[in-house]
């Protein structure tokens, strides 16, 4: 069974949310007839690949609920999380095709069939934050989005925060670059990933997902890179006993809606759901930038060792491949000199 304390918004614990579940299910039958007295007009699916845990989803259940309010019903969205509805490479086919109409999806994992999208993951490219919202909220994101519009999906909201992504192992940390010479390391299957930690001499080795504990537990592969929310409400920690602070890559989570679903909807609906999703969204970063500042105590506690590691030395090292010279050319000129307004000189 969970923690009961599993990861929550503002610090709330799962038991409080079921508490407050429970009241609402006490309420007289005639408040919810009165509130919700026709079946709803438009009825959604939301598909996510983090567990229910995850601000992801405690946030974005709340813009539903919001929605549903704000629309007096009409509008009925249901959240499936932790890939209830197929991996994260399914998902990205069904909100293309209509199957599912919202969808919360990486950069990372977006550039299969967006390519663009994948700029934000450039290894090493963002030092922090400040750097990472002037981008993703200036011209590299409106460019990033002019680019999903053209596939049949769309962006809902602005980014929200995966976070910066770190490295764990069961074998051994990694200090420095030689460190990953041949370890077998999980990454989601995404090109810039796979790129990245073969520049760096590493083993990578694409898995979705839902499939990622149990590849460790097998010892499938030796570690995976992922950013700390994700290690603590996946457990990965049960399975790694290293994490490397490496801040190799900042990943965006993406919320993209089915473009012909949306725009059926009328317009004031449309603008209701995307208000709500965006706020949502600064509300998950604000809750990922938290839960950075604590995790790391607490995943100690649960025998996780952590390391510190100088990142100029892994930068130097994409420097010395071709890393920086290929990307550059796979996503043109125009966009990496849009990057390098944020992160500075890369290659």
């Amino acid at each position: 069974m969970k923690d009961t304390k599993a990861l929550t918004p503002s610090g709330q614990t799962r038991r409080k949310l079921l508490t407050c579940g429970a009241v609402g299910a006490a309420l007289p039958m005639s408040a919810w007839v009165a509130r919700y007295a026709h079946a709803a007009e438009f009825n959604l699916k939301y598909a996510t690949g983090q567990d229910p845990t995850h601000p992801v989803n405690t946030r974005a259940q709340e813009a539903i609920t919001r929605i549903r309010e704000a629309t007096n019903g009409r509008v009925d969205i249901k959240l499936f999380p932790a890939n209830q509805l197929g991996s994260d490479t399914d998902l990205l086919a069904q909100v293309r095709n209509g199957g599912v109409e919202f969808l919360t999806l990486s950069s990372s994992i977006l550039a299969t069939a967006v390519p663009a999208s994948g700029i934000f993951n450039t290894g090493f490219a963002f030092a922090n934050y400040d750097e990472v919202w002037k981008a993703v909220d200036g011209d590299l994101g409106k460019y990033v989005y002019g680019q999903i519009d053209k596939v049949g999906i769309m962006s809902m909201s602005r980014a929200w925060n995966n976070g910066f992504r770190q490295i764990t192992s069961s074998t051994k940390p990694v200090r420095t670059p030689a460190d990953l010479q041949g370890m077998k390391l999980r990454v989601p299957p995404a090109p810039i990933l796979t790129s990245l930690f073969q520049a760096l001499g590493a083993g990578p080795t694409p898995i979705n997902f839902n499939e990622v504990y149990s590849s460790l537990q097998t010892k499938l592969v030796e570690g995976q890179e992922n950013p700390l929310p994700i290690i603590a409400t996946a457990r990965l920690y049960e399975v790694q006993k290293y994490c490397s602070m490496t801040s190799h890559v900042w990943d965006a989570y993406l919320v993209l809606g089915n473009k012909r679903a949306v725009q059926k909807l009328p317009k004031e609906v449309q603008e209701v759901i995307m208000r709500e999703i965006d706020r949502a969204a600064q509300d998950q970063r604000n809750d990922i930038a938290l839960l950075n500042d604590s995790l790391r105590k607490d995943l100690s506690g649960k025998n996780l060792q952590f390391f510190d590691v100088d990142k100029t030395a892994f930068r130097d090292a994409l420097r010395k491949s071709s890393f920086y010279k290929d990307w550059k050319a796979k996503f043109g000129d125009q966009a990496w000199k849009i990057l390098q307004q944020s992160a500075g000189e890369l290659a």
